[in-house]
Protein backbone atom coordinates (compact mmCIF):
# COMPACT_ATOMS: atom_id res chain seq x y z
CA UNK A 1 0.00 0.00 0.00
CA UNK A 2 1.43 3.69 -0.40
CA UNK A 3 1.19 4.74 2.78
CA UNK A 4 2.91 1.98 4.17
CA UNK A 5 5.96 2.76 1.84
CA UNK A 6 5.83 6.26 2.94
CA UNK A 7 5.85 5.39 6.62
CA UNK A 8 8.61 2.84 6.15
CA UNK A 9 10.22 6.17 4.39
CA UNK A 10 9.85 8.14 7.07
CA UNK A 11 10.44 5.74 10.13
CA UNK A 12 13.64 5.10 8.64
CA UNK A 13 14.95 8.73 8.04
CA UNK A 14 13.32 9.20 11.96
CA UNK A 15 15.84 6.30 12.94
CA UNK A 16 18.90 7.14 11.49
CA UNK A 17 19.00 10.96 12.45
CA UNK A 18 18.39 9.44 16.27
CA UNK A 19 14.54 10.82 16.05
CA UNK A 20 13.84 7.84 18.52
CA UNK A 21 12.74 9.44 21.64
CA UNK A 22 10.14 12.36 23.24
CA UNK A 23 13.30 14.03 24.19
CA UNK A 24 14.58 13.70 20.82
CA UNK A 25 11.27 16.11 19.15
CA UNK A 26 9.80 13.49 17.26
CA UNK A 27 7.04 11.60 19.21
CA UNK A 28 5.62 8.02 18.68
CA UNK A 29 2.20 9.34 18.02
CA UNK A 30 3.51 11.38 15.21
CA UNK A 31 3.86 8.28 13.44
CA UNK A 32 0.29 8.08 13.65
CA UNK A 33 -0.83 10.85 12.67
CA UNK A 34 1.33 10.56 9.37
CA UNK A 35 0.11 7.39 8.81
CA UNK A 36 -3.59 8.97 9.75
CA UNK A 37 -2.71 11.74 6.92
CA UNK A 38 -1.36 9.21 4.08
CA UNK A 39 -4.40 7.15 4.77
CA UNK A 40 -7.05 9.73 3.74
CA UNK A 41 -5.34 10.99 1.03
CA UNK A 42 -5.50 7.21 -0.60
CA UNK A 43 -9.12 6.74 0.64
CA UNK A 44 -11.09 7.17 -2.13
CA UNK A 45 -12.80 10.61 -3.02
CA UNK A 46 -16.36 10.85 -1.72
CA UNK A 47 -16.69 13.52 -4.90
CA UNK A 48 -15.21 15.61 -7.40
CA UNK A 49 -14.78 18.19 -4.98
CA UNK A 50 -13.34 16.20 -2.70
CA UNK A 51 -10.75 14.46 -4.96
CA UNK A 52 -9.12 17.76 -6.33
CA UNK A 53 -8.36 18.81 -2.07
CA UNK A 54 -6.69 15.55 -2.09
CA UNK A 55 -4.71 16.37 -5.35
CA UNK A 56 -3.59 20.18 -3.43
CA UNK A 57 -0.04 20.52 -4.05
CA UNK A 58 0.91 23.79 -4.16
CA UNK A 59 2.50 25.72 -1.29
CA UNK A 60 -0.35 27.86 0.01
CA UNK A 61 0.18 31.98 -0.47
CA UNK A 62 -0.42 33.56 2.69
CA UNK A 63 0.13 37.02 1.98
CA UNK A 64 -2.62 39.97 2.98
CA UNK A 65 -4.13 40.34 -0.88
CA UNK A 66 -4.78 36.53 -0.17
CA UNK A 67 -7.02 37.43 2.89
CA UNK A 68 -8.73 40.34 0.84
CA UNK A 69 -9.51 37.91 -1.62
CA UNK A 70 -11.18 35.20 0.41
CA UNK A 71 -13.12 37.86 2.42
CA UNK A 72 -14.08 38.89 -0.95
CA UNK A 73 -15.45 35.64 -2.22
CA UNK A 74 -16.77 34.52 1.16
CA UNK A 75 -18.81 37.79 0.90
CA UNK A 76 -20.73 36.83 -2.35
CA UNK A 77 -21.78 33.06 -1.71
CA UNK A 78 -23.84 32.82 -4.43
CA UNK A 79 -21.50 34.07 -7.05
CA UNK A 80 -19.37 31.07 -6.23
CA UNK A 81 -22.32 29.00 -6.07
CA UNK A 82 -23.70 29.75 -9.21
CA UNK A 83 -19.80 29.26 -10.80
CA UNK A 84 -19.24 25.88 -9.10
CA UNK A 85 -23.14 24.89 -10.66
CA UNK A 86 -21.39 25.88 -14.06
CA UNK A 87 -18.52 23.82 -13.49
CA UNK A 88 -20.47 20.57 -12.67
CA UNK A 89 -20.25 19.72 -16.24
CA UNK A 90 -16.20 20.03 -16.89
CA UNK A 91 -15.26 19.52 -13.34
CA UNK A 92 -14.14 15.90 -13.50
CA UNK A 93 -12.92 15.71 -16.83
CA UNK A 94 -10.80 18.96 -15.99
CA UNK A 95 -9.44 17.15 -12.42
CA UNK A 96 -9.42 13.58 -14.39
CA UNK A 97 -6.61 15.25 -17.19
CA UNK A 98 -4.79 17.15 -14.17
CA UNK A 99 -4.52 13.85 -12.72
CA UNK A 100 -3.44 11.84 -15.16
CA UNK A 101 -0.80 14.11 -15.47
CA UNK A 102 0.21 14.35 -12.02
CA UNK A 103 -0.13 17.93 -11.95
CA UNK A 104 -1.71 20.01 -8.61
CA UNK A 105 -5.30 19.64 -8.87
CA UNK A 106 -5.22 23.76 -8.16
CA UNK A 107 -4.95 24.05 -11.94
CA UNK A 108 -8.52 23.37 -11.70
CA UNK A 109 -9.63 26.68 -10.35
CA UNK A 110 -8.05 28.37 -13.11
CA UNK A 111 -11.49 28.91 -14.77
CA UNK A 112 -13.24 29.80 -11.87
CA UNK A 113 -10.76 32.80 -12.60
CA UNK A 114 -10.23 33.04 -15.85
CA UNK A 115 -13.73 32.96 -16.87
CA UNK A 116 -16.38 32.01 -14.34
CA UNK A 117 -16.34 28.11 -16.29
CA UNK A 118 -17.91 29.94 -18.85
CA UNK A 119 -16.95 27.87 -22.31
CA UNK A 120 -18.25 30.26 -24.31
CA UNK A 121 -17.00 34.02 -21.99
CA UNK A 122 -14.96 36.18 -24.35
CA UNK A 123 -13.04 38.87 -22.71
CA UNK A 124 -12.27 42.70 -23.92
CA UNK A 125 -9.07 41.38 -25.56
CA UNK A 126 -10.78 38.54 -27.47
CA UNK A 127 -9.58 36.04 -24.91
CA UNK A 128 -11.90 33.08 -25.20
CA UNK A 129 -13.12 30.08 -23.25
CA UNK A 130 -13.36 28.12 -20.10
CA UNK A 131 -9.19 28.78 -19.86
CA UNK A 132 -9.37 32.31 -22.31
CA UNK A 133 -7.14 31.86 -24.67
CA UNK A 134 -5.91 34.68 -26.70
CA UNK A 135 -6.31 34.34 -30.52
CA UNK A 136 -1.91 33.97 -30.99
CA UNK A 137 -1.60 31.91 -27.68
CA UNK A 138 -4.25 29.48 -28.80
CA UNK A 139 -2.49 29.44 -32.84
CA UNK A 140 0.68 28.26 -31.16
CA UNK A 141 -1.48 25.51 -29.37
CA UNK A 142 -2.76 24.37 -32.87
CA UNK A 143 -6.55 25.22 -31.63
CA UNK A 144 -8.68 25.84 -35.14
CA UNK A 145 -10.18 29.15 -35.06
CA UNK A 146 -12.20 29.28 -38.44
CA UNK A 147 -15.63 30.20 -39.55
CA UNK A 148 -17.11 27.04 -38.52
CA UNK A 149 -15.66 26.63 -34.94
CA UNK A 150 -13.57 27.75 -32.39
CA UNK A 151 -11.53 25.13 -30.49
CA UNK A 152 -11.29 27.51 -27.69
CA UNK A 153 -14.22 26.97 -26.61
CA UNK A 154 -14.32 23.35 -26.70
CA UNK A 155 -14.04 21.52 -23.36
CA UNK A 156 -12.15 18.51 -24.13
CA UNK A 157 -9.29 20.18 -26.79
CA UNK A 158 -8.86 23.73 -24.97
CA UNK A 159 -7.93 22.01 -21.39
CA UNK A 160 -5.61 19.43 -22.60
CA UNK A 161 -3.93 22.91 -24.65
CA UNK A 162 -3.99 24.91 -21.16
CA UNK A 163 -2.45 22.23 -19.54
CA UNK A 164 0.41 21.38 -21.85
CA UNK A 165 0.94 24.99 -21.27
CA UNK A 166 0.75 24.93 -17.81
CA UNK A 167 3.26 22.26 -17.81
CA UNK A 168 5.88 24.42 -20.28
CA UNK A 169 5.50 27.14 -17.95
CA UNK A 170 6.14 25.46 -14.89
CA UNK A 171 9.27 23.51 -16.36
CA UNK A 172 10.60 27.23 -17.20
CA UNK A 173 9.55 28.86 -14.16
CA UNK A 174 10.40 25.92 -11.76
CA UNK A 175 7.54 27.29 -9.55
CA UNK A 176 3.80 27.18 -9.55
CA UNK A 177 3.15 30.52 -8.63
CA UNK A 178 5.10 32.06 -10.95
CA UNK A 179 3.72 29.57 -13.74
CA UNK A 180 0.44 30.54 -12.58
CA UNK A 181 1.30 34.68 -12.98
CA UNK A 182 3.12 33.65 -16.49
CA UNK A 183 -0.38 32.28 -17.51
CA UNK A 184 -1.95 35.37 -16.49
CA UNK A 185 0.36 38.25 -18.13
CA UNK A 186 2.55 36.49 -20.75
CA UNK A 187 6.05 34.59 -19.90
CA UNK A 188 8.20 37.31 -21.03
CA UNK A 189 6.76 39.73 -18.82
CA UNK A 190 7.55 37.55 -15.44
CA UNK A 191 11.13 36.95 -17.35
CA UNK A 192 11.63 40.42 -17.33
CA UNK A 193 10.27 40.91 -13.69
CA UNK A 194 12.30 38.05 -12.48
CA UNK A 195 15.70 39.57 -14.31
CA UNK A 196 15.22 42.96 -12.80
CA UNK A 197 15.18 41.66 -9.46
CA UNK A 198 18.00 39.50 -9.47
CA UNK A 199 19.54 42.83 -11.00
CA UNK A 200 19.04 45.14 -7.85
CA UNK A 201 19.77 42.37 -5.68
CA UNK A 202 16.17 41.56 -4.63
CA UNK A 203 14.26 38.27 -4.03
CA UNK A 204 12.57 36.53 -6.94
CA UNK A 205 9.44 35.00 -5.51
CA UNK A 206 6.29 36.02 -6.67
CA UNK A 207 4.99 38.37 -4.10
CA UNK A 208 8.50 40.24 -4.71
CA UNK A 209 7.97 41.01 -8.27
CA UNK A 210 6.93 44.15 -9.95
CA UNK A 211 4.39 43.05 -12.28
CA UNK A 212 1.20 44.61 -13.67
CA UNK A 213 -1.88 44.94 -11.34
CA UNK A 214 -4.31 42.02 -12.67
CA UNK A 215 -1.27 39.28 -12.27
CA UNK A 216 -0.66 41.14 -8.67
CA UNK A 217 -4.15 39.79 -7.79
CA UNK A 218 -4.14 36.90 -9.95
CA UNK A 219 -2.65 34.02 -7.98
CA UNK A 220 -4.42 35.46 -4.77
CA UNK A 221 -7.40 35.17 -5.89
CA UNK A 222 -6.99 31.34 -7.03
CA UNK A 223 -5.75 30.95 -3.69
CA UNK A 224 -8.75 32.53 -2.27
CA UNK A 225 -10.96 30.22 -3.99
CA UNK A 226 -8.37 26.92 -2.71
CA UNK A 227 -9.00 27.95 0.57
CA UNK A 228 -12.65 28.43 0.78
CA UNK A 229 -13.40 24.83 -1.89
CA UNK A 230 -11.18 23.21 0.95
CA UNK A 231 -13.07 24.13 3.77
CA UNK A 232 -16.48 25.79 2.54
CA UNK A 233 -18.39 25.17 5.47
CA UNK A 234 -16.72 27.40 7.66
CA UNK A 235 -17.02 29.84 4.89
CA UNK A 236 -21.23 29.61 4.98
CA UNK A 237 -20.83 27.81 1.04
CA UNK A 238 -22.78 24.90 0.03
CA UNK A 239 -20.76 23.26 -2.97
CA UNK A 240 -23.27 21.69 -5.16
CA UNK A 241 -23.26 17.72 -5.86
CA UNK A 242 -20.28 16.29 -8.05
CA UNK A 243 -19.99 13.15 -8.89
CA UNK A 244 -16.53 11.82 -9.19
CA UNK A 245 -17.11 10.13 -12.46
CA UNK A 246 -17.10 11.55 -15.97
CA UNK A 247 -20.84 13.84 -16.84
CA UNK A 248 -20.02 13.81 -20.77
CA UNK A 249 -18.64 11.35 -23.41
CA UNK A 250 -17.39 11.95 -26.73
CA UNK A 251 -19.97 10.19 -29.69
CA UNK A 252 -18.32 9.81 -33.06
CA UNK A 253 -20.75 11.45 -36.37
CA UNK A 254 -20.10 11.12 -39.88
CA UNK A 255 -22.89 12.94 -40.91
CA UNK A 256 -23.12 17.01 -41.48
CA UNK A 257 -26.07 16.95 -38.94
CA UNK A 258 -27.69 20.61 -37.19
CA UNK A 259 -26.96 21.45 -33.58
CA UNK A 260 -30.95 21.29 -33.16
CA UNK A 261 -31.28 17.97 -34.56
CA UNK A 262 -28.39 16.67 -32.67
CA UNK A 263 -30.19 17.51 -29.04
CA UNK A 264 -33.59 16.56 -30.05
CA UNK A 265 -32.12 12.86 -31.01
CA UNK A 266 -30.24 13.04 -27.28
CA UNK A 267 -33.77 14.25 -26.28
CA UNK A 268 -31.92 17.20 -24.25
CA UNK A 269 -32.44 20.89 -24.21
CA UNK A 270 -30.36 23.15 -27.17
CA UNK A 271 -28.93 24.89 -23.81
CA UNK A 272 -27.29 21.82 -22.31
CA UNK A 273 -26.06 20.72 -26.00
CA UNK A 274 -24.41 24.13 -26.66
CA UNK A 275 -22.92 24.02 -23.30
CA UNK A 276 -20.97 20.90 -24.16
CA UNK A 277 -20.53 21.65 -27.44
CA UNK A 278 -20.00 25.81 -27.28
CA UNK A 279 -17.03 25.73 -30.16
CA UNK A 280 -19.27 25.74 -33.04
CA UNK A 281 -19.96 28.73 -35.09
CA UNK A 282 -22.72 27.98 -36.95
CA UNK A 283 -26.01 25.88 -36.71
CA UNK A 284 -24.64 22.82 -38.46
CA UNK A 285 -21.73 20.90 -37.33
CA UNK A 286 -19.80 20.22 -40.90
CA UNK A 287 -17.85 17.02 -41.06
CA UNK A 288 -14.16 18.66 -41.76
CA UNK A 289 -14.31 20.48 -38.54
CA UNK A 290 -15.53 17.91 -36.19
CA UNK A 291 -15.36 14.43 -35.96
CA UNK A 292 -16.98 13.77 -32.38
CA UNK A 293 -19.87 15.66 -30.44
CA UNK A 294 -19.97 15.09 -26.51
CA UNK A 295 -23.46 14.42 -25.02
CA UNK A 296 -24.36 13.43 -20.90
CA UNK A 297 -23.37 9.79 -20.57
CA UNK A 298 -26.90 8.66 -19.47
CA UNK A 299 -28.51 10.26 -23.28
CA UNK A 300 -26.16 8.53 -25.30
CA UNK A 301 -28.17 5.38 -25.83
CA UNK A 302 -31.10 7.82 -25.97
CA UNK A 303 -29.17 9.63 -28.79
CA UNK A 304 -27.73 6.11 -31.16
CA UNK A 305 -31.47 5.20 -30.63
CA UNK A 306 -32.95 7.46 -32.25
CA UNK A 307 -30.56 7.77 -34.94
CA UNK A 308 -30.94 4.62 -36.01
CA UNK A 309 -34.94 5.59 -36.29
CA UNK A 310 -34.88 9.20 -37.77
CA UNK A 311 -35.92 9.45 -41.24
CA UNK A 312 -35.71 13.29 -42.72
CA UNK A 313 -32.93 14.61 -42.81
CA UNK A 314 -30.02 15.19 -40.23
CA UNK A 315 -29.73 19.32 -41.22
CA UNK A 316 -31.51 22.19 -43.00
CA UNK A 317 -28.80 23.91 -44.45
CA UNK A 318 -26.96 23.95 -47.72
CA UNK A 319 -23.04 25.01 -48.33
CA UNK A 320 -22.95 27.82 -51.22
CA UNK A 321 -19.56 29.53 -52.04
CA UNK A 322 -20.40 33.08 -53.38
CA UNK A 323 -19.19 33.86 -56.47
CA UNK A 324 -17.30 37.00 -57.49
CA UNK A 325 -18.73 40.21 -56.51
CA UNK A 326 -22.55 38.22 -56.58
CA UNK A 327 -24.99 40.31 -54.98
CA UNK A 328 -26.82 38.78 -51.80
CA UNK A 329 -29.88 39.63 -53.79
CA UNK A 330 -28.88 37.53 -56.65
CA UNK A 331 -28.05 34.49 -54.89
CA UNK A 332 -31.38 34.57 -52.40
CA UNK A 333 -32.82 35.07 -55.67
CA UNK A 334 -31.07 31.75 -57.02
CA UNK A 335 -32.39 29.63 -54.07
CA UNK A 336 -35.67 31.11 -54.32
CA UNK A 337 -35.31 32.28 -50.34
CA UNK A 338 -36.04 35.95 -48.86
CA UNK A 339 -32.58 38.00 -49.13
CA UNK A 340 -33.96 38.88 -45.31
CA UNK A 341 -33.56 35.33 -44.41
CA UNK A 342 -30.37 34.93 -46.62
CA UNK A 343 -28.68 38.06 -44.44
CA UNK A 344 -30.41 36.49 -41.24
CA UNK A 345 -28.61 33.06 -41.15
CA UNK A 346 -25.11 34.55 -42.27
CA UNK A 347 -25.16 37.89 -39.54
CA UNK A 348 -25.12 39.85 -42.86
CA UNK A 349 -25.22 43.77 -42.11
CA UNK A 350 -27.91 45.64 -44.72
CA UNK A 351 -24.74 48.00 -46.64
CA UNK A 352 -23.26 44.74 -47.45
CA UNK A 353 -24.78 44.76 -50.96
CA UNK A 354 -22.11 42.13 -52.46
CA UNK A 355 -19.77 39.14 -51.91
CA UNK A 356 -16.92 37.40 -53.32
CA UNK A 357 -15.96 33.78 -52.35
CA UNK A 358 -18.28 33.77 -49.03
CA UNK A 359 -19.17 31.04 -47.36
CA UNK A 360 -23.19 30.94 -47.11
CA UNK A 361 -25.49 29.29 -45.17
CA UNK A 362 -28.65 28.65 -47.62
CA UNK A 363 -31.97 27.20 -44.98
CA UNK A 364 -33.53 24.55 -46.81
CA UNK A 365 -36.47 24.70 -45.02
CA UNK A 366 -37.11 28.61 -45.95
CA UNK A 367 -36.55 26.97 -49.81
CA UNK A 368 -39.11 24.57 -48.87
CA UNK A 369 -41.67 26.93 -47.78
CA UNK A 370 -41.47 28.56 -51.14
CA UNK A 371 -41.58 25.86 -53.16
CA UNK A 372 -44.86 24.91 -51.50
CA UNK A 373 -46.32 28.48 -51.29
CA UNK A 374 -45.07 29.28 -54.78
CA UNK A 375 -44.34 26.17 -56.83
CA UNK A 376 -45.55 26.09 -60.42
CA UNK A 377 -48.35 23.62 -59.78
CA UNK A 378 -50.14 26.76 -57.56
CA UNK A 379 -53.51 28.68 -58.75
CA UNK A 380 -52.50 30.56 -61.67
CA UNK A 381 -53.99 33.45 -62.45
CA UNK A 382 -53.47 35.72 -66.08
CA UNK A 383 -51.34 39.11 -65.51
CA UNK A 384 -51.28 41.75 -67.86
CA UNK A 385 -48.28 43.57 -68.29
CA UNK A 386 -48.51 47.45 -67.44
CA UNK A 387 -46.20 49.92 -68.51
CA UNK A 388 -43.17 50.25 -66.03
CA UNK A 389 -43.81 46.70 -65.08
CA UNK A 390 -40.46 45.02 -64.63
CA UNK A 391 -40.70 40.74 -63.95
CA UNK A 392 -38.77 41.36 -60.58
CA UNK A 393 -41.62 44.10 -59.57
CA UNK A 394 -44.70 41.68 -60.49
CA UNK A 395 -42.87 38.86 -58.36
CA UNK A 396 -42.54 40.80 -55.66
CA UNK A 397 -46.23 42.37 -55.63
CA UNK A 398 -47.33 38.72 -56.23
CA UNK A 399 -45.54 36.59 -52.84
CA UNK A 400 -42.92 35.02 -55.30
CA UNK A 401 -39.54 35.22 -57.08
CA UNK A 402 -38.02 36.15 -60.27
CA UNK A 403 -36.81 32.63 -61.17
CA UNK A 404 -40.13 30.71 -60.55
CA UNK A 405 -41.91 33.40 -62.68
CA UNK A 406 -39.15 32.62 -65.33
CA UNK A 407 -39.99 28.51 -65.02
CA UNK A 408 -43.92 29.46 -64.70
CA UNK A 409 -43.77 31.19 -68.07
CA UNK A 410 -41.33 29.47 -69.77
CA UNK A 411 -39.13 32.70 -70.56
CA UNK A 412 -35.40 32.49 -71.75
CA UNK A 413 -34.98 36.07 -69.47
CA UNK A 414 -37.01 38.29 -67.20
CA UNK A 415 -37.90 40.74 -70.44
CA UNK A 416 -41.08 41.40 -70.45
CA UNK A 417 -43.06 43.68 -73.37
CA UNK A 418 -46.02 45.96 -71.91
CA UNK A 419 -49.57 44.94 -72.53
CA UNK A 420 -48.19 40.96 -72.48
CA UNK A 421 -50.16 38.59 -70.59
CA UNK A 422 -47.97 35.89 -68.00
CA UNK A 423 -49.43 33.62 -65.24
CA UNK A 424 -48.07 34.15 -61.48
CA UNK A 425 -49.62 32.94 -58.63
CA UNK A 426 -53.01 33.62 -56.87
CA UNK A 427 -51.44 34.44 -53.51
CA UNK A 428 -51.05 38.16 -53.62
CA UNK A 429 -50.18 40.33 -50.74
Amino acid sequence: MPYLKAYCILLCIALMTGCTSVSAGFQSNDFHNIKSAILKRDSKPLDAWDRMRKGFQMPNLNTELSKQWIKYYASHPESIRKIAERSSKYLYFVIEEITRRNLPTELALIPFIESAYNPSAISKNQASGLWQFVPKTAQHFKLKQNWWCDERRDPVISTYAALDYLEKLYKTQGNWHLALASYNCGESTIQKAIARNKKLGLPINYSSLKIPEETRNYVPKIQAIKTIIKNPEKFGIKLPKVSNKPYFSSVKRNKDIDIEIAAKLAEISLEEFKALNPSYNRPIIKGPYSQTILLPIDTIDTFHNNLKLFKGNLSNWKIYKSKNRETFASIAEHFGISEADLRKSNHIIHKQKVTSGQILLIPTDKIKNNIKNNCITSNLIEYEIKTGDTLLKIAKEHNTTLNNLIKINKLKNDKIVSGSKIMVPFNKK
